[in-house]
């Protein structure tokens, strides 16, 4: 990850001896290269730059603890205890997207892909494993301690890089990689208090860690920014919001069947089924519809585009616990009102539009009109709140909706620049 304290983007590098090149990174490490290699800087200007096999395997394993964190979030949701639930939820996603985002940051400027490289990112994703298996017990009985392990499995191996980037660095580029390295290592520690302190200090601490987190890539780059990729880290970003998203349809398709399966109530269903359906589309729709790569172009930009990230991923995430939550509801599982239900699909459904629109949209938005559109939306979806058994419905109409009007803004935009373009391309024209 970049910091914010300088603004201008440092010269594409050439990636040295012994490191990748950048199509290398997805074939096998024994074809042609030795098995171990030095772990230095790639070049920011590679061409063709892709997401590897690893990174794949990597997204894949971390949804499964997403998905705990959902299952969890819908039963406390379903059983009345929203606050709580939405605390936990917030606690442990925040520890999952951190590691994932750590190592993608990691992975853009050092990825070598040598048999020492894959085994630590192996057991990085042996540690998200060992924190989903505890995200039960931190919902349920307030215990943290697989919950801890799992994350300092992971942020031990994410200390072990730096320290391989230190040993073939130089100058300010090895403080840099002793900085990550330390940071990361002492705000491991701190997070011993979710084991020792009470649980009214818990969230507290939660706060307090959480924001010592974010300011280690602050810190560590405040005089070298790693040499990430762009298009790389946007493709990446763009996978991981691609499998969230696939989670939701997932979870909410489980949970329409058994409900149907269980109670015959399909009348009750469908129109939860097609507003969920409705609202995922859009959502990808939405979050696709420009490049975003093209943006990235300083410390600064990608810095608040990449801890912003937090509020994407958790709210798509919600999105199909919330709909879990609504058809519990519709076939009177869940000791809840159709209020709060609907709500459980609808605000983080607003929060994610808003959040899309404030990282991506607005930055290709022409005119207040355009701008406009995803805050209205999000308006519009937290009044859907408020109709009842319809209400999902009729926030998936608002979602395509949005679409529709986004297409129409797109196209009126490209013919009037296309009627400009041949104006001046006219003979005698200025």
């Amino acid at each position: 990850m970049t910091s914010s304290s300088t603004p201008s983007t440092p010269p594409a590098r050439d990636p040295g001896p012994g490191s990748t090149p950048a199509t290398a990174s997805a074939s096998p490490s024994g074809a042609g290269r030795p098995p171990l290699r030095r772990l230095v800087a790639r070049g920011r200007g590679e061409a063709h730059r892709v997401a590897s096999p690893l990174e794949l395997f990597f997204d894949l394993c971390f949804v499964v603890a997403v998905a705990q964190a959902g299952v969890q979030l819908v039963h406390a949701v379903a059983e009345a205890h929203a606050a709580e639930g939405i605390l936990n939820y917030a606690m442990v996603f925040f520890a999952i997207w951190w590691a994932w985002m750590n190592f993608t940051w990691f992975a853009s400027a050092y990825d070598n892909d040598d048999v020492l490289y894959r085994v630590v990112t192996l057991v990085q994703i042996f540690g998200v494993l060992v924190l989903a298996a505890g995200i039960a017990r931190a919902f349920e009985d307030h215990d943290f301690l697989l919950v801890w392990l799992g994350y300092a499995i992971m942020r031990l191996a994410m200390t072990a890089q730096w320290l391989r980037v230190a040993r073939s660095a130089e100058g300010t580029e090895r403080v840099m990689a002793l900085r990550y390295a330390a940071g990361v290592a002492l705000c491991q520690v701190g997070w011993l208090g979710l084991l020792i302190l009470p649980e009214p200090a818990r969230p507290w601490l939660f706060l307090g860690m959480a924001i010592l987190e974010l300011c280690v890539p602050v810190y560590a780059e405040k005089d070298f920014s790693t040499s990430w990729h762009p298009h790389h880290i946007a493709e990446r970003y763009g996978l991981f919001t691609i499998i969230v998203l696939g989670e939701t349809i997932l979870a909410a398709t489980v949970a329409v069947k058994s409900a149907a399966d269980e109670n015959d109530a399909l009348g009750e269903l469908l129109p939860i089924a097609l507003g969920g359906l409705l609202i995922v589309f859009s959502a990808w729709w939405i979050y696709f519809t420009v490049p975003i790569h093209g943006h990235l172009r300083s410390n600064r930009e990608s810095f608040l585009w990449g801890y912003g990230h937090y509020l994407i991923f958790a709210s798509a995430a919600a999105i199909g616990a919330g709909l879990e939550v609504a058809v519990e509801e519709a076939v009177h599982k869940a000791h809840i009102s159709t209020l709060a239900a609907s709500a459980a699909v609808t605000l983080p459904t607003a929060l994610y539009l808003l959040s899309v629109w404030a990282l991506h949209a607005r930055h290709y938005k022409v005119g207040t009109a355009q701008q406009a559109v995803l805050p209205l939306a999000a308006l519009a979806v937290v009044l859907c709140t408020f109709l009842g058994p319809w209400a999902v419905l009729a926030a998936g109409v608002v979602a395509a909706g949005t679409v529709a009007i986004g297409v129409v803004f797109t196209a009126r935009t490209a013919r009037t620049a296309g009627a400009e373009g041949a104006r001046t391309a006219a003979p005698g024209h200025g």
